[in-house]
């Protein structure tokens, strides 16, 4: 019983530093802040949460193998499948933001410019998008752990 709440406390802390971290973003990532100390910021702001990602994927995966409820009980949940599925569409769209604030990062520091404002709204954009998409994964998480979709 500890570890199962050992695992469940790390795999929360994992997603609270996510979601942070994107709403971090989401409120750095603004035409009207951008600013070079800003621009910095905004990689440094997207590695956490990369990081955190990977601790989501990791203490979830945790979970599953040493958890009470066991592997066979997740792995045919197609509620796990779901949030797994939608996790990846957050990581697939997360390469663009990631990829476009290393290269304002470099232009920065090469040149002194700052990304064009219609990079910066698309971009935000995209940041908006993960994190609404993050926002309905709890809500599968609920039904998860309540045994919705179980095959008995």
């Amino acid at each position: 019983m500890t570890l199962e709440a050992i695992l469940a406390y790390l795999h929360l802390l994992a997603i609270l530093t996510m979601v942070v971290f994107i709403a971090s973003e989401a409120a750095l990532c603004r035409i009207e802040w951008l600013n070079a100390a800003v621009v910095e910021r905004l990689a440094k702001v997207d590695r956490v949460y990369g990081i955190a990602a990977v601790a989501v994927i990791a203490t979830g995966v945790a979970r599953t193998w040493w958890g009470m409820k066991g592997t066979a009980w997740y792995w045919t949940n197609p509620l796990l499948h779901l949030k797994l599925t939608l996790f990846v569409v957050v990581g697939l769209i997360s390469v663009f933001p990631t990829l476009r604030y290393l290269r304002w990062r470099k232009a920065l520091r090469a040149t002194g410019a700052l990304p064009a404002e219609a990079e910066v709204r698309k971009t935000r954009k995209l940041v908006m998008v993960q994190a609404h998409i993050i926002a309905v994964i709890p809500l599968l998480a609920v039904f998860l752990a309540r045994g919705f979709g179980a095959r008995h």
